[in-house]
């Protein structure tokens, strides 16, 4: 009887010792490797700034008229937009976007620009 309740306070003494171990070592190992989640939260961002700067640029064109300059800002504006992830501003951003371009193509820059205007509008909400 003696041997089980030695065995059972080594056990449970063990355990102590290694879940204290544990977390004293987990917080200095980053979760996700090399901080890999706010990396990516740093990404996210750098691409949503990106596509709204693009997508300022495209409604500046268009304002001016240039529906060449209106798509490839779009386009450019889209790339960086699908880069940061899902989201409801995201998400009508790059359709809006998309809008912009088919309009921008077909040569209605001023169709065109109200799109890249609603996506300018979207891209700067979180």
């Amino acid at each position: 009887m003696s041997m089980t309740r030695y065995t059972t306070q080594l056990a449970v003494s063990l355990a102590a010792i290694f879940v204290v171990a544990t977390a004293t070592v987990l917080p200095l190992q980053p979760v996700f490797g090399e901080g890999g989640a706010r990396r990516d939260v740093m990404r996210a961002e750098q691409h949503q700034q990106e596509a709204l700067k693009l997508a300022k640029d495209a409604v500046a064109h268009g304002k001016q008229g240039h529906a060449e300059a209106v798509v490839s800002n779009a386009e450019a504006a889209l790339q960086h937009a699908q880069q940061v992830g899902k989201g409801p501003h995201v998400d009508a951003g790059v359709t809006e976007l998309k809008n912009a371009i088919e309009h921008g193509k077909a040569g209605h820059t001023d169709v065109a620009t109200k799109h890249a205007d609603a996506a300018v509008m979207h891209l700067s909400e979180k």
